[in-house]
């Protein structure tokens, strides 16, 4: 069993109480987690607080913040592996993953790190003489970072990266499903040089996330989970009006026109859906293919899907490895069970399989004719696509906008004209074309309705982080006049 703590105040300690954390591989526990209480919200918050306003971070230049960004980023390299080792063991991500994506994390905080001294005011043609009058931008102040197992590093730079490059400080919450890479993440970030308070690391539940998301010194909370909980976190905010960025979950589609390139467009669709074992909120877990070539893409789909290795998560042949939780891959069997039943067709998998942890195949369902069936509106969190066909570009569009998430979309033609009219008549936050699943950190990323508000990555990113101060300065020489002198 490896022990984890928790990061207060630039100490660590192992919490108000202990839990286990189990190996999804295996469905054994692996490690002992620290649990914060509402007590340690308030030490860390109250920690965050001072450092905010402590000259060693306040007065700091934004330069001097873009070269401690800097010197994070090469710890994180540096540390790259045992960080991919972790999360691999307590997510059940595969190693090949989580490798190569703890690497670019680094380039996150990279970016974040020489945008520290370029966040920009702005001077006003103000319409009075005499006047000089510009914006400053400024820290918002105390954020609660709230992320959830899946790619809790990446997520997590998306946010504390922006935060502190705009001098901002933070408390992250880590989910209690999966906390050990965050809480190692912790102990790199100690080393950094940064001063202290300046981040806090907690792990609990929904008590923890609730007494967060509401503490009265908290000014912003960037949230990424699903909807549920987001309505929570947004009640809990009316009690300190908090600013919010939420980044919420997705049932994206993914549309093949006739003309596409068809193995591109198949392999894009295999890592789209059954990459990082569907546990992706842009997973494009909704096919929408033209009919004429339906038949075909199935078929070559259903060979590619049956082909992918399934195994071990710290194998790097592996290719699909376990779900993370047990409670996902049942409602996965329950939810498909039920589609099945309202008309969906079993096209590969559909069913757990029998071994030790939380496996579960790629799949496939053919819901050509039963359009109101659950998988089409459900987000599985794990491999799972539901497939339907269209005759007219409008159609295509109408079941692509039949959702009540906005977060990614895939489109893939050879056509530059029918692109550009797709660009603009889908409603998602992210249009990925003839690729998919395509990031960088100097992209923003977000979504529509359901699948929350504000954008990370990005210099849109930093400036969520900033509130803006308008400041007038008089510069006439004669003094005032009395306004209540008669002239």
């Amino acid at each position: 069993m490896q022990n984890f703590q928790q990061y207060i105040d630039g100490a660590f300690d192992d919490g108000a109480s202990r839990f286990d954390s189990l190996d999804p591989a295996t469905g054994s526990a692996w490690a002992e987690m620290p649990a914060a209480s509402v007590a340690d919200v308030d030490r860390a918050v109250d920690a965050a607080d001072r450092a905010f306003l402590s000259p060693e971070w306040a007065l700091m230049t934004a330069t001097a913040r873009g070269k401690l960004l800097l010197r994070l980023a090469d710890l994180i390299a540096e540390n790259a592996p045992r960080l991919a080792e972790l999360e691999t063991r307590d997510t059940g991500k595969i190693i090949r993953e989580t490798s190569a994506q703890i690497a670019y994390v680094a380039e996150y905080y990279r970016y974040y790190a020489g945008l520290a001294d370029k966040i920009e005011g702005a001077h006003l043609p103000i319409d009075k003489p005499d006047m000089e009058v510009w914006l400053r931008r400024e820290p918002i102040g105390v954020v609660a970072a709230v992320v959830p197992w899946n790619s809790q590093l990446f997520l997590s730079a998306v946010k504390i990266g922006p935060a502190l490059a705009a001098g901002c400080t933070v408390v992250l919450k880590a989910s209690e499903e999966g906390p050990a890479p965050l809480l190692e993440f912790a102990r790199i970030f100690d080393q950094a040089g940064f001063p202290k308070g300046v981040l806090n690391v907690l792990t609990g539940g929904a008590e923890v996330g609730a007494a967060l998301s509401s503490h009265a010194k908290v000014a912003h909370v960037a949230f990424t989970g699903g909807p549920e909980t987001a309505r929570h976190i947004l009640r809990n905010s009316a009690e300190n009006l908090a600013s919010t960025s939420l980044e919420l979950g997705g049932k994206s589609p993914f549309i093949v026109f006739d003309d596409a390139d068809l193995e591109s467009a198949v392999n894009a669709q295999v890592s789209g859906v059954f990459a990082a074992t569907g546990q992706s909120c842009v997973s494009g877990s909704r096919l929408v293919v033209h009919a004429k070539i339906k038949d075909a893409f199935l078929a070559r789909l259903k060979e590619k899907a049956e082909a992918v290795v399934i195994g071990e998560p710290d194998d790097m042949a592996t290719e699909v490895g376990p779900l993370c939780t047990k409670r996902q891959r049942d409602t996965a069997v329950a939810v498909i069970e039920r589609s099945v039943a309202q008309g969906a067709k079993l096209v590969t998998g559909g069913q757990a399989l029998d071994r030790e942890g939380f496996y579960f195949p790629p799949t496939i369902l053919d819901c050509d004719g039963a359009q109101d069936a659950e998988c089409l509106s459900h987000e599985f969190f794990g491999p799972v696509l539901s497939v339907v066909s269209f005759e007219t570009e409008a159609e295509a569009v109408a079941i692509a906008n039949d959702t009540e998430f906005g977060l990614a979309s895939g489109v893939f033609t050879q056509n530059l004209t029918r692109a550009h009219r797709m660009i603009r008549a889908i409603r998602a936050g992210i249009v990925w074309v003839n690729t998919y699943r395509a990031v960088s950190p100097i992209a923003p990323f977000g979504g529509h309705g359901l699948s929350g508000h504000g954008r990370e990555g990005g210099i849109e990113a930093a400036l969520d982080y900033t509130k803006v101060k308008a400041v007038w300065l008089r510069t006439a020489d004669t003094p005032i006049p009395d306004p209540f002198v008669m002239r």
